[in-house]
C-alpha cells in the first residue's frame, strides 16, 4: 500500500524563526510564506490530490487538529523553546513513522511542492534501496567565519557534525532536505528518529551554548532542526539513502524557471503563480 501526504499548519510569522541572531531571519520574510500558503491553499492541496489519485495512491492532507495539538503538547514538554515553525517539522517525520503503521511505502511532499507529472514516484524509486531525499551539500560554506539563517544548509551541516564528534563519531554528514522524502517502512524504523529524543534534544541544547568546537558566530546558527537529527540518526543509524536527482526535487528559488523536464517542484520562493504557469 502506498500513500502520498502532507501537512499545512499556519505558523504566525513570528514562530517562524524565533529568536536568531540571524539578519536575514525576519517576520517579514515568514510573511510571504505565510500569505502565498493562505492564497494558494485550496490548489495547493488539490495538486498532490490530483498527483495522488493519477498514479493509484491514497493522498492525506493533515492540518491543525487534535492530533497535532497533542503531539505539540508533548513535544513542547521535551523541549520548550521549540518554535512553531520547529513543531510542525518534527510533526512531518512524527506522521512519517505514524503511516508506516499502515502504509508499506509512503511519499513526504512539502506543503510548497508539487507534482508536475503523473509519472509515478514510487514506479521510478525503488524505496526498499534507501530513504530518498535530497541533499544541499553544494550549497554547505565551510568557512568557519560563515554568518547564515538558521535554517541555512551551513547551520545544519555544523550542527549535525558537532552532535557526531560530541558522540565521538566521525565528522563527516550530509545536509539532508526532507522537504520530500520516499521511503518504505523498514528504512523509517531504522533510522528510529524519535528514539532516545529527549537525549537528542538535550545534546542539541548543550552544543547552543558550547564554544569549545566552534566560534560564536557558528553557535549562533543552532537550533532544533528536523534536518539536522534527520542527517544525525541516518549516520548513527547506518541508514540507506538514495539522493534524488533535480528532476524529482527541483528547488525553485530564484531562477524563474522551471525546466519542462521537473517531476516536482519546490516552490521554495513562493512564486506559485509562476508554477502554476508551468503545472498547467
Amino acid at each position: 500500500m502506498k500513500v502520498i501526504y502532507s501537512v499545512y499548519v499556519d505558523v504566525p510569522s513570528k514562530e517562524h524563526y524565533g529568536q536568531s541572531k540571524q539578519r536575514n531571519d525576519t517576520t517579514e520574510k515568514a510573511d510571504i510564506t505565510v500569505n502565498a500558503f493562505k492564497k494558494h491553499y485550496t490548489k495547493l492541496v488539490e495538486s498532490k490530490r490530483k498527483y495522488a489519485d493519477d498514479i493509484g495512491a491514497t493522498f492525506m492532507m493533515f492540518g491543525y487538529d487534535l492530533r497535532y495539538q497533542s503531539f505539540e503538547q508533548k513535544l513542547l514538554k521535551v523541549c520548550p523553546d521549540l518554535t512553531g515553525y520547529e513543531v510542525v517539522n518534527f510533526y512531518k517525520i512524527h506522521l512519517l513513522e505514524e503511516l508506516s503503521k499502515d502504509y508499506d511505502e509512503i511519499l513526504y511532499l512539502d506543503f510548497d511542492a508539487v507534482p508536475l507529472t503523473n509519472e509515478s514516484f514510487f514506479d521510478r524509486w525503488d524505496l526498499s534501496k534507501g530513504i530518498c531525499v535530497y541533499n544541499n551539500n553544494a550549497q554547505i560554506v565551510k568557512d568557519k567565519e560563515v554568518k547564515h539563517s538558521i535554517r541555512s544548509p551551513s547551520a545544519k551541516y555544523f550542527n549535525c557534525q558537532a552532535m557526531l564528534i560530541d558522540k565521538g563519531l566521525g565528522a563527516k554528514n550530509d545536509v539532508i532536505n526532507t522537504g520530500i522524502i520516499g521511503a518504505c517502512r523498514d528504512d523509517i524504523l531504522k533510522l528510529d528518529f524519535f528514539g532516545k529524543f529527549k537525549d537528542t534534544i538535550d545534546l542539541m541544547t548543550k552544543l547552543r551554548s558550547d564554544t569549545s568546537l566552534y566560534p560564536q558566530n557558528i553557535v549562533d546558527m543552532f537550533r532544533y532542526d528536523n534536518e539536522t537529527i534527520f542527517s544525525y540518526k541516518r549516520e548513527i543509524n547506518k541508514v540507506n539513502i538514495q539522493w534524488l536527482d533535480n528532476e524529482w526535487h527541483y528547488f525553485l528559488d530564484t531562477q524563474n524557471f522551471i525546466p519542462k523536464e521537473i517531476k516536482i517542484v519546490h516552490c521554495v520562493c513562493k512564486d506559485f503563480d509562476l508554477v502554476w504557469r508551468r503545472y498547467a
